[in-house]
């Protein structure tokens, strides 16, 4: 077993974070496997200098370690994101070459304007296939260009269900033709899109275990269209439900001191922040346990398949 953890150094890591670190992280030790830490940091926009550094420091903090990763190295480096743009580009040349991929001059705008269906997630609007008949030379220069602006390239999808066993939700099946259209696999930046990015990097990494937040199900199914298109073996799936807050809204700042960084801070220990986690997962008592003392207790059978709703009342005897 392999299995990975992949934080975006966008802004503090939460307590919903945390938790799906820590499970990502019992499942590979439970099973004696090897555990990964990749960076993901391709949304230029949102990344901030000096966030990966005190997302790294936080989980070891937390007691999570890594058998390859910043810091660490590994036979599959680098691995962080922004470093890794040419095995994007060898994936878009196959695609290209295999043609399902195809240039799309549309904004979200022009998207938006002749679409009807609602917005699916931070894909927006339904794609209606307005450049669906574009072509992509895959000996083309303007196939990889970085750092200025191109045409976006997307993906055909075809009509049907694309479906699969999560190890936690059970069977799940998606229509992604019908829910998200033809979706991105590399922006107008020149950069790669999140579902092409994680799919390669899986596959390069050798990952066989994939936990994550039940917030990315859907994106499962793009995914697997992308691991079938390139032939790479897939892994498996455990995709874990959100916390969130008494009002129904995923556990943000507003409902109190969510962030590793502030409770840490304020002097809680760590094991007080992975025996509370563990409790929300019906893996421990409420109490202080460190993360390695959890390894024994980890089972997929006692974790929760609904959403957790985190109390103020919980949120103050962790941080209190």
């Amino acid at each position: 077993m392999r299995g990975r953890f992949a934080p975006s150094p966008t802004g503090a890591l939460h307590l919903g974070n945390a938790r799906t670190a820590l499970l990502a992280w019992l499942q590979a030790r439970a099973a004696g496997g090897a555990f990964v830490m990749r960076v993901e940091d391709l949304d230029f926009g949102r990344v901030r200098a000096g966030v990966m550094e005190t997302q790294l420091d936080e989980l070891r903090w937390l007691g999570i370690d890594w058998d390859e990763g910043p810091g660490v190295g590994g036979p599959h480096a680098p691995y962080v994101q922004s470093q890794r743009a040419e095995r994007y580009d060898d994936a878009l040349r196959v695609l290209a070459a295999r043609g399902v991929l195809f240039e799309c001059a549309c904004s979200r705008r022009d998207i938006a304007a002749a679409a009807s269906a609602p917005h699916a997630g931070e894909e927006g609007p339904r794609y209606t296939g307005t450049c669906r008949e574009r072509r992509v030379d895959p000996a083309a220069p303007s196939l990889m260009a970085h750092g200025r602006s191109v045409l976006a390239l997307r993906m055909r999808v075809e009509p049907g269900d694309v479906c699969f066993e999560d190890w936690l939700m059970g069977r799940c099946c998606f229509g992604p033709a019908d829910e998200t259209g033809d979706f991105v696999v590399r922006r107008k930046d020149g950069a790669a899109a999140y579902q092409l990015a994680v799919t390669v990097d899986d596959a390069a990494m050798e990952i066989t275990h994939v936990v994550r937040g039940g917030d990315l199900l859907s994106s499962t199914a793009r995914q697997l269209l992308i691991y079938r298109a390139l032939r790479l073996p897939e892994p498996a799936f455990l995709h874990v439900p959100l916390m969130l807050g008494e009002d129904g809204e995923r556990l943000a700042k507003r409902h109190g001191s969510v962030s590793l960084g502030e409770l840490r801070a304020r002097g809680i220990a760590p094991e007080r922040v992975t025996g509370w986690l563990a409790a929300t997962c019906n893996l421990a008592d409420e109490g202080e346990i460190a993360a390695r003392d959890l390894i024994p207790r980890f089972a997929i059978a006692r974790l929760p398949r609904d959403p957790t709703v985190i109390t103020a009342a919980m949120l103050a005897r962790l941080a209190g």
